[in-house]
C-alpha cells in the first residue's frame, strides 16, 4: 500500500492553498462535480469510529455465537474468524483504494458508475446502489432487532430465568422494543454532526474496552473452564441438523464471522463530512477492519474458554432460553457467587455496544440515502435529499429508521421470513462491495486513476482475491443449513437476494433505464 501525492493531486493541494477552508477532500469533491452541502467536521478518528461501531464485534459475535457453536464449535469460531478476517481485509484494501480516488457520500454506487465506463455507468450505478442501500437497511434492522431480543433475555434472567418463572417477552413486546430503539436512534441522528462525532468516538472506546473487560472477566469468574486443547482443537459435529460433513459444517460456521465483519463502507459514506477524506476515508476502512479482527479474536477466545457444555448452552430450556452467551455469563457468576446479577450487568455492556452499533448504522444509511437521492435514484428524491440547518440529511435519517422498522415486521409472521430478510445484510451488502472492485479490475483496469492511497502493482491481484471471496461466500451461505429440508429449515437467503436482484433488474428495464443516468453533478446548480 502507498500513500502519495502525485500529479493527479497537485490541483487539490493548490486549491487548498488558495482557500484555507478547503481541504483535499473538499477540493476533490468539487473536482468530481459536487458542492459541499454537509458539514466537513470529522477527523480520521471519528471516521474510523463510525465503521468500527457498526462492525462492533460485541454485536456480531454475541448475536451469532449460537451459530458458531452449532456449526463446528470452537474450531469454527477460532479459525473461521481468522479466515474471514483475512479475506475481509482484502476487500477492505480494495475498497479503500477506490475510496481514495472517489471520496463521496455515494460511495459504492458512485464508484461503480465511474469505473464501469460511460456506456455501463447508469446500470452499474443502479444495481450497486440498490444492493448497497437495501443491505444497509437490513443491517440496521438486524442490529436493532438483536438488541430488542437481548433486552428481552436480560428481562428474562432478571426475573428468575426460564426455569425460575422469569418473564418471557412475546413477539409483540420484542417488536415494541425494536420500535423504541429505532426512535431513539433517529432522534440522536438528527443532532449536528459534531455531536455524532463525539458519540461515535465514545462508541468506539466502549466497544474496545467492553471486549477487553469481558474476555478477561468471564473466564476468571467461571468456576469451570475449557482447556486450551478444547478451545483450539474441538470440532463440534453434534449439531442435530442432519449434517455430517465436517467441511460443510465448518463453512456454515463462517457465517458468524462474516456477518460481524460488515458495515465498514460507512467510512466511505462519511467522506463528505471527513477532513482530508481522500486519505482519512481509506484509513477509516482499513483500521476499522484490522482492529476489529484483532479484538474480535480475543473476545472469541476469552468467551470460548468459559464453554464446557455446548448442548446445554444451546438448549432452549436453559435459564437464558437458549441464548448461549447470556447463559455463559449468567452461569459463570451464579456458580461462583450464587447469583447471576454480575452476568446480567455484563450483558448490559453488550447491549450498550449494540445500541451504539445501530446508531452508527442509521448514520451510514442516511448518508447513502442522501447521496442516492441527490442523483435522483430514489422515489421522491428531492425530499430525501434535503438537509436541515445543522447540515444533517434529516429526512433520510427518519426514512432509514422507518424502513428498518417495516423490515422487522416480518418477524411477527415468521422468524424464517425475518431471517430471509436480514440475510441481505451479509450477502446483499457484500455483492455491493464486490461490484465496484470487479469493475476496477476489469473495465477500469488500465484507466483507473488512483488517489493518495493506492495498492500499487498489487491492486489488481488483491481486487481479484476480493471478488472471488465474495462470489464464494455468496454460494456457501446460500446452501441448506439443516436436513431434511422443510419450509422451516430451508435457507431463504437465495430467495431474498434473488428477489432483490429481480426487483432491481426489472425496475431498471421497465423504468429506470429511460431516466436514470447515474451520478449527477450539482456544482453549478
Amino acid at each position: 500500500m502507498v500513500y502519495e501525492r502525485g500529479e493527479n493531486n497537485q490541483s487539490r493541494v493548490q486549491e487548498r492553498g488558495r482557500d484555507s477552508a478547503t481541504d483535499s477532500g473538499h477540493a476533490r469533491l468539487n473536482e468530481l462535480g459536487y458542492k459541499q452541502e454537509l458539514k466537513r467536521d470529522l477527523s480520521v478518528l471519528s471516521n474510523f469510529a463510525f465503521s468500527f461501531s457498526i462492525i462492533s464485534v460485541l454485536t456480531g459475535v454475541t448475536t451469532l455465537y449460537n451459530t458458531g457453536l452449532t456449526y463446528g464449535g470452537p474450531v469454527s469460531l477460532v479459525y473461521g474468524w481468522l479466515i474471514a478476517g483475512f479475506f475481509t481485509m482484502s476487500v477492505g484494501f480494495s475498497m479503500a483504494e477506490i475510496c481514495s480516488s472517489y471520496p463521496t457520500s455515494g460511495g459504492l454506487y458512485y464508484w461503480s458508475a465511474k469505473l464501469a465506463g460511460p456506456s455501463w455507468a447508469p446500470f452499474a450505478s443502479w444495481m450497486t446502489g440498490w444492493f448497497n442501500i437495501v443491505g444497509q437497511w437490513a443491517v440496521t434492522t438486524s442490529v436493532d432487532f438483536s438488541l430488542a431480543q437481548l433486552i428481552s433475555v436480560i428481562i428474562l434472567l432478571s426475573t428468575g430465568g426460564k426455569n425460575g418463572g422469569g418473564y418471557e417477552a412475546s413477539k409483540y413486546v420484542v417488536i415494541a422494543f425494536h420500535a423504541g430503539i429505532l426512535l431513539l436512534h433517529a432522534t440522536i441522528n438528527s443532532l449536528p454532526i459534531s455531536w455524532l462525532s463525539f458519540i461515535g468516538q465514545l462508541a468506539a472506546a466502549w466497544n474496545i474496552l467492553g471486549v477487553f473487560v469481558l474476555m478477561i472477566l468471564i473466564p476468571l469468574v467461571a468456576t469451570e473452564r475449557a482447556s486450551a486443547e478444547f478451545v483450539f482443537t474441538h470440532f463440534n459435529t453434534d449439531n442435530e441438523v442432519g449434517i455430517g460433513s465436517s467441511l460443510y459444517i465448518f463453512v456454515l460456521g463462517l457465517l458468524m464471522s462474516q456477518y460481524t465483519l460488515t458495515g465498514y463502507d460507512a467510512s466511505a459514506h462519511m467522506t463528505e463530512e471527513t477532513k482530508d477524506a481522500d486519505i482519512n476515508g481509506p484509513k477509516g476502512i482499513i483500521s476499522s477492519i484490522g482492529i476489529s479482527v484483532i479484538v474480535g479474536w480475543g473476545y472469541i477466545l476469552g468467551i470460548t474458554f468459559a464453554v464446557t457444555d455446548i448442548p446445554k448452552l444451546l438448549s432452549p430450556e436453559n435459564d437464558a432460553g437458549g441464548y448461549a452467551i447470556a447463559e455463559i455469563f449468567y452461569q459463570a457468576f451464579k456458580s461462583r457467587y450464587g447469583s447471576g446479577v454480575g452476568g446480567i450487568v455484563c450483558l448490559g455492556i453488550i447491549a450498550v455496544a449494540i445500541f451504539f452499533c445501530g446508531m452508527s448504522s442509521i448514520t451510514s444509511n442516511s448518508r447513502m440515502a442522501y447521496a442516492f437521492s441527490r442523483d435522483g435514484a430514489m422515489p421522491f428524491s428531492a425530499f430525501w435529499h434535503k438537509v436541515n440547518k445543522y447540515e444533517v440529511p434529516i429526512n433520510a435519517v427518519w426514512l432509514s429508521a422507518f424502513i428498518a422498522f417495516c423490515m422487522a415486521l416480518t418477524s411477527l409472521g415468521s422468524l424464517v421470513a425475518f431471517q430471509a430478510m436480514v440475510s441481505i445484510a451479509t450477502i446483499g451488502l457484500y455483492i455491493a462491495y464486490a461490484l465496484p472492485i470487479f469493475f476496477r479490475v476489469t473495465l477500469a483496469r488500465k484507466s483507473f486513476s488512483p488517489g493518495p492511497f493506492n495498492l500499487g502493482k498489487y491492486g489488481v491481484l488483491i481486487g481479484w482475491i476480493s471478488v472471488l471471496w465474495v462470489a464464494t461466500i455468496s454460494i456457501l451461505f446460500s446452501l441448506p443449513v439443516a436436513y431434511p429440508i422443510t419450509d422451516q429449515t430451508l435457507n431463504y437467503t437465495p430467495v431474498a437476494v434473488g428477489g432483490l436482484l429481480i426487483l432491481t433488474v426489472s425496475s431498471w428495464f421497465l423504468s429506470a433505464r429511460h431516466w436514470f443516468r447515474g451520478p449527477i453533478t450539482n456544482i453549478n446548480s
